[in-house]
Formats: structure tokens, C-alpha cells, sequence
């Protein structure tokens, strides 16, 4: 019964993934209504392949190479190879960008979690690869089995998430 609750909520929250802004524009003094997406796709496709070129790497604390490499070592790495610059450590990448509603969640948007037992302290990030209605797939560096593609709805990953914030 919990779990079926847990799925009805992940599903209701994410049925929308698109930020959209409204734009007024008067033709012939009426007005319509234009809807444009902004989508920095092309870019986040970019940062998401250069994380995924490190897939298997082993996990190794404050690595940033193909010999080793931290969760926040490979986002970092991932986006400077894009010339985009962002902070070292997960903590710090945290107070980056803008909060954005877990509905909301677009690929290259950042995932952060606390993984310690009794603690809120967000000391680990992931990078969204995929995002559709119930299923957020994120590309992270693990101690036990380095940088892995992991799923959002798993258990564990469900309740150390603590939020996710846009830089792009």
C-alpha cells in the first residue's frame, strides 16, 4: 500500500516537464498569445555525453579524471569541458542556478542528496540525463561502484533527494 502511494505521488508530480514563458504580441490591435520554450538541450546534451564518457570509472575522493572521480568531481569535469564553470564541491554546487520543482526537472539539471544517516546536509549530486512523466534518471559517481546511471524512483535515492536546481 506504501508503495503504490510512493508511485501515485512520483507520478503526479511530474506531469510537467517544460518551463514555458508567455509572450504578448499585438497584430493589428488584437492581442495572441505565443508560447516559447526556452531549451538549453543542445548544451545539456553536450555536458550529459562528456559525464557518460566517465561511465565505469571508479570512485575515488576529490578524483576528477578517468583513473578516479567523486560525484561532484565528475559534474564539475563534465561541465568545464563545456567551458561552463561551476563550483568543486557538491555543497557548493547547491547554491548554484535556480531551485526548480522536481516536476519541473529537465535533462542537465542537477539532483542533490543527503546521504548520511539523521542528516539534511546535502553532501551528494547527480546530473539528469532523462526526465519523462514518473522516471528521472540520473548519471552520479557511488563509493561502491563509481560513476553509474541510477533512477530517481529507487528507494534510496527517493528519500536521501533533497532537491534540484537548474544552471544552465
Amino acid at each position: 500500500m506504501r508503495r503504490a502511494a510512493l508511485i501515485l505521488l512520483i507520478l503526479i508530480s511530474f506531469i510537467s516537464c517544460k518551463s514555458k514563458k508567455n509572450i504578448v504580441t499585438k497584430k493589428n490591435h488584437t492581442k495572441t498569445t505565443k508560447t516559447v520554450t526556452f531549451n538549453n538541450s543542445n548544451i545539456a546534451s553536450k555536458i550529459i555525453n562528456n559525464a557518460k564518457q566517465f561511465e565505469g570509472v571508479k570512485y575515488k575522493y576529490g578524483g576528477t579524471t578517468s583513473k578516479g572521480m567523486d560525484c561532484s568531481g565528475l559534474i564539475y569535469t563534465a561541465f568545464n569541458k563545456e567551458n561552463i564553470s561551476i563550483p568543486r564541491t557538491s555543497k557548493d554546487m547547491a547554491n548554484q542556478g535556480n531551485w526548480v520543482d522536481i516536476k519541473k526537472v529537465e535533462k542537465g539539471d542537477l539532483l542533490f542528496f543527503a546521504t548520511k544517516k539523521n542528516s539534511r546536509k546535502i553532501n551528494h549530486v547527480g546530473l539528469v540525463v532523462s526526465s519523462r512523466v514518473g522516471h528521472i534518471e540520473f548519471i552520479h559517481s557511488t563509493t561502491s561502484k563509481g560513476v553509474i546511471t541510477s533512477s530517481l524512483a529507487e528507494r534510496y535515492w527517493y528519500y536521501a533527494f533533497v532537491q534540484a536546481r537548474r544552471v544552465l
